[in-house]
C-alpha cells in the first residue's frame, strides 16, 4: 500500500500566536498536509502553509474549507506561487471557477495585499470546490458543516482509507447525524474542539465545538483515531495539557503542530 499521511503545519484558530507557552501545539493557523502515494494536498492555508516543504515531484491542490481569514492567510507567503514553471491548484467553495478566482481576489488584491495571487512567478489555478471529485486517486467528498458563513467537512479517502476533517464545526443535532454517517468507519477524524464545555456555554453560535462532542461522534460514527483541532487562541500549552490528561478514551488526542499521522 502507498504512503497516506497526515502532517500538521497548523492547528490554531482564529488568530496566530507566538511564545514559549505555546511552543509544543503550536501557534500557526489552520493547514494540514496529506500525502496520498504522490499526491499531495493540503486542508487549508492559513499561516501553517508557509512551512511546507518543497515537493518539487508533485503538483499540490489546497483545499479551502470555508473562506475565514484563518484559513486562508498563508496562501500570499506560500513559497510555491512565487516558484516560476511550478503549478498550484486551489479549490475553494464557490458556485463556479470564476466565482472561486473573485472571492479570492477579495482578499488578495489591493488594497489589502499589494497584487492578485495570479500575479506570482508560479502558475496557479483556482478553482470551485464541486464535491464529490477525484484528486489523482484521492476521492474528496463533502457535506455541510454547522459554521457562520458557512463551511464545507470533507472527507478524503484513499486504497481504502479516509480523513474526515470537521473544522469550523458546531453541533447541531440534523446536521450532527449527518456527519456520523459522513464519517462513519473513518480511520483518521479532525474535529473542531476550540471550547470546553462551560466556555461554550457562553460561545453558543461562535461556530465551534468541544472535545466531549467529539468523544460522543467518534463512538457513534467508530472512527479509528481522533485530533482535536482548532485550539482557542487563549489555550496554551498548559491548558491543552490539562484537558488532554482528561479525554476518557485512547486514540484521541489535542493536535500538535508538526506531529505526523501515517494511516
Amino acid at each position: 500500500m502507498n504512503r497516506f499521511s497526515l502532517t500538521v503545519l497548523g492547528t490554531r484558530g482564529s488568530v496566530t500566536v507566538s511564545g514559549k507557552e505555546y511552543e509544543r501545539f503550536g501557534g500557526m493557523t489552520s493547514c494540514y498536509l496529506v500525502r496520498a502515494g504522490d499526491q499531495v494536498l493540503f486542508l487549508d492555508a492559513g499561516a501553517g502553509i508557509i512551512h511546507a516543504p518543497e515537493m518539487e515531484e508533485s503538483e499540490p491542490a489546497i483545499l479551502i474549507s470555508h473562506l475565514h481569514l484563518d484559513h486562508l492567510v498563508g496562501l500570499g507567503m506560500y513559497p510555491r506561487l512565487s516558484k516560476k514553471g511550478r503549478c498550484t491548484k486551489i479549490y475553494l467553495p464557490a458556485k463556479d471557477d470564476d466565482n472561486a478566482l473573485a472571492e479570492l481576489d477579495s482578499l488578495y488584491s489591493p488594497p489589502y495585499w499589494p497584487c492578485s495571487l495570479t500575479d506570482y512567478s508560479g502558475t496557479l489555478e483556482v478553482h470551485a470546490l464541486n464535491l464529490p471529485m477525484k484528486i489523482g486517486e484521492v476521492t474528496v467528498e463533502g457535506m455541510k458543516g454547522n459554521h457562520p458563513g458557512g463551511s464545507i467537512v470533507m472527507k478524503l479517502s484513499y486504497e481504502g482509507k479516509s480523513i474526515v476533517y470537521a473544522t469550523d464545526y458546531e453541533y447541531e443535532r440534523i446536521s450532527f447525524e449527518r456527519l456520523k454517517e459522513f464519517a462513519k468507519d473513518c480511520d483518521l477524524l479532525l474535529y473542531d474542539a476550540q471550547y470546553t464545555e462551560e466556555e461554550y456555554e457562553r460561545k453558543k453560535g461562535f461556530g465551534h465545538s468541544t472535545a466531549e462532542k467529539g468523544i460522543e461522534l467518534m463512538n457513534s460514527c467508530g472512527a479509528k483515531r481522533m485530533l482535536l483541532v482548532h485550539h482557542d487562541p487563549q489555550s496554551k500549552d498548559g491548558e491543552l495539557d490539562r484537558r488532554e490528561l482528561l479525554l476518557p478514551v485512547p486514540n484521541v488526542h489535542y493536535a500538535r503542530e508538526n506531529e505526523e499521522i501515517l494511516l
